[in-house]
């Protein structure tokens, strides 16, 4: 499939800047893949299509503060770093972006928080906007963690013009996040409470709990019109022996197996067996799902609604069916369904 196939108009009017008011009052469109039947409910009306014994499938990582505001020695110009990923753990030498990139280059130092909490020197470029910087700190690592806790904020994705709030460490981040790793929320678990999840609990309902710590390559633009030329960036991810049991039981049993998000769909399908059962994993995917696709694990997803050309639009289309998602895309922009991370969700049976 072609890339441009994946276009639509998106009113700016329609992008989330807050998230609903509770988790699990947000808006939720349920799309019938066979037949492409579309209806309009409540996100905690999920319970209603879920028995006893079904199995829902949930990213457990975690987000942490990755957006970092520093200043540079001498001219004290006020710089961007957003933290990647952590590449080694005793030297602290981490992955990030910079902005703006031109001002910072090897060798210069960066100074973070009013008494310099955090000092880094930038020992290589990477890419255009990329560096690895090396933290030097004297201190135990639980004391870095919390510098960076106190210096870092929520790294809301850029779409939302405004600055991140308190509220935002608790909304951006799932209620069951455990696995600190996550420079983005999977953002299809934000809509699940506290209380629905005693519910789903009490109906019957399994959870598998695995682990994906999603990168900003998820949301990179795709910039090929041939989709097969696509490369994804790699992201790591665990598939505990529990977690494979409890999804592999479902299968056996033919119960509704939903993954929530892209995420886990993108994990589970990394790690498929020969007789199309889920494999215990821990391990680095860059698998890009597009039409037309075969998929092993899930009858069923739960997602938001995407970016026009996006990857995860076009992951969707393969679970679905292209013709489906794209009509009731179409009908989620006539119905002014919020999209985007703080959005409405969908869920596809």
């Amino acid at each position: 499939m072609k890339l441009s196939q994946f276009k639509f108009n998106l009113p700016e009017s329609l992008l989330a800047n807050e998230p609903s008011e509770h988790r699990d009052e947000a808006r939720l469109m349920v799309l019938h893949k066979d037949t492409g039947k579309i209806e309009h409910k409540i996100f905690k009306d999920v319970l209603d299509y879920f028995d006893d014994k079904d199995v829902m499938i949930l990213n457990n990582t975690k987000v942490f503060p990755a957006r970092m505001y520093g200043n540079k020695e001498k001219t004290g110009a006020t710089i961007e770093v957003f933290l990647l990923r952590e590449l080694n753990k005793e030297l602290r030498l981490w992955d990030v972006l910079v902005d703006p990139a031109r001002k910072i280059r090897v060798g210069n130092k960066l100074y973070f928080g009013d008494d310099d909490l955090l000092v880094a020197e930038v020992v290589d470029n990477t890419t255009s906007r990329g560096r690895t910087i090396r933290f030097l700190f004297d201190g135990t690592d639980e004391e870095f963690r919390r510098n960076i806790e106190i210096l870092g904020e929520t790294p809301l994705p850029k779409y939302i013009k405004r600055k991140a709030t308190p509220e935002d460490k608790f909304r951006y981040q799932t209620i069951y996040a455990k696995n600190e790793g996550a420079v983005a929320a999977p953002t299809a678990g934000l809509h699940f409470s506290r209380e629905l999840m005693k519910r789903l609990e009490l109906k019957g309902i399994d959870f598998a709990e695995i682990t994906l710590h999603v990168g900003l390559g998820t949301f990179r633009t795709v910039e090929v019109e041939d989709l097969t030329k696509h490369k994804m960036d790699s992201e790591q991810f665990i598939i505990t022996d529990e977690a494979a049991r409890t999804v592999n039981k479902a299968i056996e049993n033919k119960r509704r197996v939903c993954a929530v998000g892209t995420t886990s769909m993108r994990a589970i399908e990394s790690s498929v067996s020969a007789d199309r059962r889920l494999k215990p994993a821990s391990d680095w995917t860059s698998k890009f799902i597009y039409p037309p696709y075969d998929f092993s694990i899930a009858n069923s997803m739960i997602t938001n609604f995407h970016t026009p050309e996006s990857t995860l639009l076009v992951m969707i289309a393969a679970f679905a069916g292209y013709e489906n998602v794209m009509n009731a895309y179409e009908e989620a922009v006539k119905e002014k369904y919020k999209f985007y991370s703080y959005g409405d969700a969908m869920l596809i049976i």
